[in-house]
């Protein structure tokens, strides 16, 4: 009985083209792209089930963290999704740090 949503997986370029150089202000673009995406859904971060996010450097772990924690910053633990946070060569270009891509679940109208 749930309608589920994917993303693909949302870089940090910048709606004029550019790309921040630091990993928090990519992940909050990635994140400002899976909550548009969620919208056109009929979704929030509430329905978010899976969290996967790759970057590029044990270093970029932090500021991805803490755009993570600040876009979820309203859940209740019991309803923070699942995560996955994997460390990659790279990306299609050298300046992007972090990918994210959500799963979202919401309960199907009756």
């Amino acid at each position: 009985g749930q309608r589920l949503l994917r993303t693909s997986g949302q870089l940090g370029l910048a709606k004029d083209g550019t790309v921040p150089k630091g990993v928090f202000d990519q992940a909050m673009i990635c994140f400002d792209n899976i909550r548009a995406i969620l919208r056109e859904g009929a979704m929030d971060v509430h329905d978010i089930c899976h969290l996967s996010a790759f970057v590029t450097d044990r270093s970029d772990m932090a500021g991805y963290m803490q755009a993570r924690d600040l876009v979820l910053k309203d859940l209740p633990d019991a309803a923070l999704p699942s995560s996955t946070l994997m460390i990659v060569s790279g990306f299609t270009r050298a300046e992007f740090k972090v990918e994210i891509e959500v799963w979202a679940a919401k309960s199907a109208p009756t």
